[in-house]
């Protein structure tokens, strides 16, 4: 028996947009629709029921902390200037920032790979919860998602694991405007023999 449908959340999906974290202030979300959105998130496909991914929310001094971590780590690992003040703003100037950790774990029937994929299913899940809670939100990495030293540092994170993304959330200051998207054609392959 078919689902039933629900044209209200196609359209949502077909005209969902990323805030760019730049434009993004505060208020946040308070802790409750930060819980829901979390539990939109770990509702991602998770093939062996294995739960590679999860959250460390971030706000307040935490965010001010990591943002003069990614200035100081930044400087050290020769970023360029320009590049390391917007990484580090993003930190410093939104009120909410989901950090989406990918934690692979062992698994005779799971590839890894599949897992990373997972945590990237649980970055998406959570900004489209934000954005449909009617917070702006953008889906962010840089170097600092892979930087070991970054990352035990700022997140105390465990040498297998990462940032697959970190997902900032914020009260929209301006809409903005809407992108060129993929032609269909160009990009879908039919087959039918």
């Amino acid at each position: 028996m078919p689902l039933t449908p629900r044209p209200d959340v196609i359209d949502f999906l077909l005209t969902r947009r990323s805030r760019p974290a730049k434009t993004l202030t505060g208020p946040g979300p308070d802790r409750e629709t930060v819980e829901v959105i979390l539990q939109a998130a770990a509702r991602t496909p998770d093939h062996g029921k294995l739960e590679p991914w999860r959250f460390i929310v971030l706000e307040g001094a935490a965010l001010t902390r990591l943002g003069a971590l990614t200035r100081r780590r930044g400087v050290e690992a020769g970023v360029d200037p320009d590049k390391l003040d917007k990484h580090a703003h993003g930190f410093e100037a939104n009120p909410l920032v989901i950090a989406v950790i990918a934690a692979p774990k062992p698994s005779d029937k799971i590839p890894e790979g599949e897992q990373i994929l997972s945590a990237g299913a649980a970055c998406l899940a959570a900004l489209n919860a934000a954005l449909a809670s009617g917070w702006g939100a953008n889906w962010l990495t840089a170097w600092m998602a892979t930087d070991r030293p970054w990352l035990r540092e700022g997140l105390g994170l465990e040498d297998h694991e990462t940032v697959a993304g970190f997902i900032h959330i914020g009260t929209e200051t301006i809409a903005p405007p809407e992108r060129p998207r993929p032609a269909m054609a160009a990009i879908t392959t039919w087959v039918d023999a």
